[in-house]
């Protein structure tokens, strides 16, 4: 990307609002990486892919690096986030399976 001609990044009235997810299962191929967003409520027997995205190996990295770094910078401001609590929740995921 050249500076002197910026990307302009649209965001949609849709997309705007967010999708909610509580759970990321991530799969891979030897071409892509697959992030499947989940929503996971509490006391119901079936959750739902609520966003699946595919990304290059070179561009998970990069995303990998970014979200580091932010969880650094959030934990510096606002202090350690918890992460003793994992639910134990036992997966049966019916889907397509990634494939390159």
């Amino acid at each position: 990307m050249d500076s002197n001609h910026p990307l302009e990044i649209e965001l949609t009235n849709d997309e705007a609002t967010g999708t909610y997810s509580n759970l990321v299962m991530i799969t891979h191929s030897a071409s892509e990486f697959i992030l499947d967003f989940i929503a996971v409520m509490p006391g119901l027997p079936k959750a739902k892919v609520v966003k699946r995205l595919i990304l290059t190996p070179d561009h998970a990295k990069r995303l990998a690096g970014a979200l580091a770094e932010n969880v650094k910078r959030f934990e510096e401001q606002n202090g350690p986030i918890d992460t003793k609590d994992r639910p134990d929740i036992p997966f049966h995921f019916r889907g397509p399976l990634p494939e390159a």
